[in-house]
């Protein structure tokens, strides 16, 4: 049956493809993963909870609770606690939790969508040159004269979004022909453009002055100062992302097995490169300019629910997310408590329990990745 047929509007091939594949009992069982789902959220709410409580002023996490009960409509919470419990949580803490919660779930969607996309088990968020390219925006900020502020607006996220999409946009532009795209060239481009804003990055950081213990601390990721607005500001990327890549999810799962076949089965494989490039880029660009740049998250996450729940992206992608963030909110506490009262890069804090366990992961269950 030929699915493009001339009444079908020009974005629905997708969607027709998505409810027109049959279900066998092998894919029946992942059809709707709830309960993985359910645990997760309830897991991630209790690294929340605990990441709140634990800290240089430690609270009860009955009392934690509490206090993010009574900020909901049509519950009446007595108020038990002092006001210094609630100033910690809800000026430092809550923010702090929430953006890296955002940011692990973001990295971890890009990570799972490139991935599946160039079928590469190796491709993260940053494969493509977001990383530098943001790295070279932010460096931008901090060592020129460019004000970090301009009336209510920080420039540094600005500087690293438009840095990070700006080189993911350039290889794209590269890769690209006129009817179709190559995701091995789109893959070497990317590492050009990386290779080359990583030499104007170092150029500039030798070349002045300034202490660079802020550059490198941004570099080496971070959520010191984290507020409120800046989730506010990612929510509205990571939301309609996320609904995009799910709705590819069974997309995704076609392309596994071949970009010919995908075709042949009605699917336009190089809208669905170019809408996923572009969602996956955004998310990572977003998440960076406020969190700086934080390896392994969307690396391991995708591979971590791959390996033990199998590789069904309609499954894959919301768990992925739930486990990414869950893994940096626990990275965060570990990061500012460990040397406390100073505070690590979480950066290196998720290196160092990523990888030994991701190693582990991959030796135990060497057939079982793709």
């Amino acid at each position: 049956m030929n699915l493009q047929t001339s009444f079908i509007p020009a974005y629905s091939n997708e969607i027709t493809i998505l409810m027109t594949t049959p279900i066998t009992p092998k894919n029946q069982k992942s059809l709707l993963p709830w309960s993985r789902i359910i645990v997760w959220i309830f897991v991630s709410l209790g690294c929340c909870v605990v990441a709140a409580s634990i800290g240089s002023v430690s609270i009860h996490p009955m009392e934690t609770i509490m206090i993010t009960l009574s900020k909901f409509p049509f519950i009446n919470v007595d108020k038990t606690w002092e006001d210094s419990s609630y100033t910690i949580l809800w000026e430092i803490r809550f923010p702090r939790i929430l953006l890296a919660l955002l940011v692990g779930a973001s990295l971890s969607v890009a990570g799972a969508t490139y991935q599946g996309l160039f079928r590469n088990p190796l491709a993260d968020p940053y494969f493509i040159g977001v990383a530098s390219g943001a790295s070279l925006g932010a460096t931008l900020v901090f060592l020129t004269n460019v004000p970090t502020v301009i009336g209510n607006f920080n420039v540094l996220p600005i500087a690293a979004f438009i840095g990070g999409t700006g080189a993911v946009a350039i290889a794209y532009k590269i890769s690209s022909t006129s009817s179709n795209t190559k995701l091995a060239t789109l893959i070497l481009a990317g590492i050009a453009i990386g290779s080359f804003t990583t030499a104007v990055t170092s150029i500039l950081m030798i070349r002045t002055e300034p202490d660079l213990r802020p550059l490198l601390s941004w570099i080496m990721g971070g959520f010191i100062g984290a507020k409120w607005a800046d989730s506010m500001f990612l929510l509205p990327y990571l939301i309609p992302s996320f609904l995009l890549v799910c709705i590819y999810s069974r997309i995704l799962n076609t392309i596994q097995l071949d970009e010919e076949y995908a075709e042949s089965l009605g699917v336009n494989t190089e809208r669905t490169k170019k809408v996923l490039i572009i969602v996956s880029t955004i998310l990572t660009a977003a998440a960076v300019s406020f969190s700086g740049l934080i390896g392994f998250v969307g690396l391991v996450a995708p591979h971590v629910v791959r390996i033990i729940w199998g590789g069904d992206y309609r499954s894959l992608i919301p768990t992925a997310a739930l486990v990414g963030g869950s893994f940096l909110v626990l990275s965060d506490l570990i990061a500012r408590t460990v040397v406390s009262p100073g505070e690590l890069p979480v950066g290196i804090i998720t290196a160092l329990f990523g990888a030994p366990f991701f190693i582990f992961l991959l030796v135990k269950n060497r057939s079982k990745i793709y």
